[in-house]
């Protein structure tokens, strides 16, 4: 066991390096430049889903019920809150990670170990946040675009945090492993019976497939870092600004300590206050 984590480790490491290295050749004008060698990467994909992943989860989703794939996700999804709760803590989200840890809490005592979401029946906001969004508020750029084998779309950032996601998965917390691949399978098939329709309207849609589902990811976990309000494009870095601090009341002056002086006597009508923008406050 302690030699397969040796190597697990090394191959890990050495993806790491090799990612570092990618990531001084990517810009934010170009942020796939092993485009060649990606698009080889998504073609053997393609073909492994094609021929192995779609026909399983077809024959998956006609065999196992609606409700019972709803129960599975929503066990997968429970974990995940925990995960969650645990990134929000460290982007500094603390009522948002409490709001994670209550799901995780609720679904675990009431919904049969999360099998049943009484939390989402109650309006709690799921956030799915993971390492590689914790990198991203912390000021760590995405840097270049990498489709791995089995795996799929990814960046250096989210690469580095995916090892990181994967321990917190329910099949890596079970020791037996038997039990844990067969958990694997299960979250994997079940994943992809989901997402059969969405693949259709992609296929008929998409002229340039790999292009399309590049961009999309990008822009996803890009609006995903700021919390669904991305600045303009061409910005320096993709890391999420500090949040603003609430705008001072109309007709208050700030002092240089930081205090607001009291309004001075206005001469006429006091002109109308134009509204202050905020940013937005997703997974």
């Amino acid at each position: 066991m302690s030699i397969s984590r040796s190597r697990r480790l090394c191959v890990l490491l050495a993806a790491c390096a090799t990612a570092l290295v990618i990531d001084g050749c990517a810009t934010a004008q170009k942020p796939d430049p092993l485009e060649p060698v990606n698009r080889q990467v998504f073609k053997f994909n393609e073909g492994v889903d094609k021929y192995v992943l779609v026909p399983t989860a077809t024959a998956y989703r006609d065999v196992v019920p609606s409700p019972a794939r709803t129960a599975i996700d929503n066990f997968f999804n429970n974990i995940k809150d925990a995960w969650s709760a645990v990134n929000l803590v460290l982007q500094g989200r603390l009522e948002d990670a409490g709001n994670d840890f209550m799901r995780f809490s609720l679904n675990s005592l009431m919904g049969l170990g999360g099998f049943i979401d009484w939390a989402g029946e109650l309006g709690m906001e799921r956030h799915n946040e993971d390492f590689g969004q914790t990198l991203g508020v912390w000021g760590v750029s995405a840097g270049a675009y990498i489709v791995w084998p089995l795996i799929g779309p990814s960046t250096v950032r989210d690469s580095i945090g995916l090892p990181i996601d994967l321990k917190a998965s329910p099949d890596q917390l079970v020791n037996n492993i038997p039990l844990r691949n067969s958990l694997a399978a299960v979250r994997v098939i079940n994943t992809r019976a989901g997402l059969l329709s969405a693949t259709r309207i992609l296929d008929e849609i998409s002229l340039d497939k790999y292009t399309f589902v590049r961009d999309a990811y990008l822009q996803r976990r890009r609006s995903l870092i700021y919390e669904g309000n991305p600045p303009e494009e061409g910005g320096s870095d993709e890391s999420r600004p500090p949040r603003e601090e609430p705008a001072a009341p109309a007709g208050a002056a700030s002092t240089p300590g930081g205090a607001a002086s009291a309004p001075a006597q206005p001469a006429s009508a006091p002109a109308p206050a134009e509204p202050a923008s905020a940013a937005q406050g997703d997974r």
